[in-house]
């Protein structure tokens, strides 16, 4: 059954559907959406002799070259997605999955000279999106507000390179696992010829589940996608000899193909991307769900291709009718006929394409925009209302309680007697500024800079899943026994607020630093309700990393750190009580005072295990000082060159220390705020 443009539009019609409320954010950074949508809707059917359109439309291909863009994110770190356009850099330019991908950017780089404000992360999802939209397909909308890196630096995690063995190894490729994002470094999700390319289309079902499972999606999203995006265009396969050279072999003329000869050798009808031949349905330029109704109609056979890999051809069931000629399928897809989940959503997909529009949009949606962060990350005149996956939060009040008066409740609770968690400083008063510092602290620690999600903000981790974090153990009972209080008696104050602010007040106190308060900021609000479970689940601890050091500098990547930063950030001091609360011995100091003295002690002492592990790692102890205790993470800034120096500058200047502790802390405590 074909979807109509009409019938479409009706569904989820696009680049209408909400222009009215967001024609005020048409444009962005000089950038004219609206204009850059027409240009690439007439260079859809504009095809160029270097690389032929296959049926006259480069829809498909664009199509393939944003999903692969946006299909590289994972979740287990954020990295991935097509925020920084690294497509267009090694390793991602020469993965194998990608080949031939650069002639559909030479296909947009005239668009891209015309309008060099857009970014070409914006530029290939935008392009993808609007072929979507002129075959035919249905699209919630468009998000845009990426931005260009310089290279291919930040994708270098994803493999294959050596960083990525530290970070994420994987023993065997087409058999890797979380916190990988696919089966198989250099392909996007799974090998479509099947596990560890065995053809089997009931062992593949595990590799699609798996894989699409830890890029966020689920059965209906994961089966909607491939489908969907299987609907356009076909797989490129002509000969057994291959594309030719890759980018890294010859950077000059990469995948010059190997297929036909004269001016049509390697194009055209000689083209080899996947090794695959062939299109999934007989529409290949339509947005329809034949192909689903294909994988129920036919019976299908495994045969060897004309690239050389296994793909399957259909035939006939008795007493039906004839398969149309030319269609194919991959492993892949006959994986999901081959297990009962997939193959109720293939039944359902088959004969509902209102349901298979509805869920593909919203998965199309979801896999070009979860990299960017929160709903109001997204410019443009077509962004969606905010969506799960964005960690939506609620609107804030009309009025937001002043910051400046609470800080002044907040001073009056640091050494107050309490019936809660509480410290004893050093002349035995009761003090909790250091566990108001650790719950500011805990808060803000879900953050990712790589996909720009978590954070204080809503302060979602005093609810599930995240409040059952070993890291949080106790948080939750600081703010209800000090921050609550406050927060009852004071009309419009957030707890998320107060958290923030509890903190900065008791380091301005504990430091005599009252620059601390130059950055602070509210007007956050809380969650009443936990946020979607499959969403929130990506901001958990990773535990992964083996080596410390390796583990340390990652996660200070993740956060979008300086080595300054992250180095300053250890220095926060650490609440004895809740230290043991975590199973640890004690502390290194005085929980009272914010200066250098971990610095001093990391350069001056000698360590041993003290056969303790808790959720921050192990712990160790001074052996001239028997109730000072560090964590290996500590240790970890004095075994890595580049952090040892500046332990080595904290210790001899505390001035230096609170410098950098200062922006560290303004930096982690207002990342996932709007910009003023």
């Amino acid at each position: 059954m074909r979807l109509s443009r009409a019938a479409a539009s009706a569904v989820l019609g696009f680049f209408a559907l909400f222009a009215t409320s967001n024609a005020n954010n048409s444009h962005h950074q000089g950038v004219d959406y609206e204009a850059v949508k027409s240009d690439i809707w007439a260079a859809l059917t504009d095809s160029k002799e270097f690389w032929p359109a296959d049926f006259g439309n480069y829809g498909p291909f664009l199509i393939r070259l944003a999903w692969h863009c946006a299909g590289s994110y994972r979740t287990s770190d954020g990295r991935g997605g097509c925020d920084g356009g690294r497509i267009r850099y090694l390793p991602e330019r020469g993965w194998p999955d990608n080949v031939n991908l650069d002639k559909a950017l030479d296909v947009l780089e005239p668009l891209k000279i015309r309008h060099p404000s857009i970014s070409w992360g914006d530029l290939i999802i935008l392009a993808g999106t609007t072929a979507i939209e002129h075959m035919g397909g249905p699209v919630l909308g468009y998000c845009g507000g990426r931005t260009d890196d310089a290279n291919g630096d930040a994708s270098l995690q994803l493999g294959p390179t050596a960083l990525q063995v530290d970070i994420a190894n994987c023993t065997l490729n087409g058999n890797c696992s979380f916190p990988l994002g696919p089966t198989t470094i250099g392909l996007i999700y799974v090998n479509p010829e099947g596990h560890l390319a065995d053809g089997d289309p009931v062992g593949i079902t595990p590799d699609i589940r798996s894989s699409f499972g830890r890029m966020g999606m689920n059965d209906r999203e994961t089966v909607a996608l491939i489908g969907g995006g299987h609907s356009f265009g076909k797989a490129h396969g002509a000969c057994p000899t291959g594309a030719g050279p890759s980018p890294i072999e010859d950077p000059a003329n990469p995948w010059p193909g190997t297929c036909g000869n004269g001016t049509s050798k390697g194009k055209g009808r000689n083209t080899f991307s996947s090794g695959f031949e062939g299109p999934w349905t007989t529409a290949p330029t339509n947005w329809t769900n034949q192909y689903f109704s294909n994988l129920l109609d036919f019976n299908w056979t495994i045969i060897t291709g004309p690239g050389a890999h296994k793909q399957w051809t259909p035939n006939a069931i008795s007493g039906k009718k004839s398969p149309p000629s030319g269609i194919m399928m991959l492993t892949s897809d006959i994986g999901l006929i081959s297990e009962d989940k997939y193959k109720a959503l293939v039944q359902e997909y088959a004969t509902n394409i209102s349901s298979l529009s509805t869920e593909f949009a919203h998965a199309w949606y979801k896999l070009t925009s979860r990299d960017i962060g929160p709903a109001w990350r997204c410019k443009g005149p077509w962004v969606a209302p905010p969506q799960p996956f964005q960690l939506p939060l609620p609107d804030a009040p009309a009025q937001s309680a002043d910051l400046w008066s609470l800080a002044d409740k907040v001073k009056n609770v640091l050494s107050a007697s309490t019936k809660g968690p509480s410290d004893t400083t050093a002349d035995g008063q009761p003090y909790v500024g250091a566990l108001l510092i650790n719950v500011a602290k805990q808060c803000a620690s879900s953050y990712r800079d790589t996909d720009h999600s978590g954070g204080c903000n809503g302060a979602s981790f005093l609810l599930a899943p995240q409040n059952d974090y070993p890291l949080n153990k106790g948080t939750g009972d600081v703010v209800s026994s000090v921050l609550k209080p406050i927060a009852d008696a004071t009309p419009g104050a957030s707890i998320a607020d107060l958290i923030v602010l509890s903190g900065t007040v008791a380091l301005a106190q504990a430091s005599g630093r009252y620059d601390f308060y130059d950055h602070l900021r509210g007007g956050r609000v809380d969650l009443k309700t936990a946020w979607n479970l499959e969403e929130v689940s990506r901001l958990a601890p990773r535990t992964y990393i083996a080596n410390p050091i390796v583990a340390v500098r990652d996660d200070w990547v993740v956060r979008g750190l300086t080595v300054p930063q992250g180095v300053a950030l250890a220095g926060l001091p650490r609440s004895t009580f809740q230290q043991k609360n975590l199973g640890y011995s004690g502390s290194f100091g005085d929980p009272s005072k914010v200066d250098n003295t971990l610095f001093k002690l990391l350069v001056t002492e000698s360590w041993v295990p003290t056969n303790k592990t808790g959720p921050a790692g192990p712990e160790y102890v001074a052996v001239d000082k028997p109730d000072v205790f560090v964590l290996q993470s500590d240790l970890v800034l004095h075994w890595d060159g580049e952090a040892k120096a500046v332990v080595q500058e904290f210790a001899a200047d505390n001035d230096a220390f609170l410098d950098a502790l200062v922006d560290a802390w303004s930096t982690i405590m207002n990342a996932d705020l709007p910009p003023k």
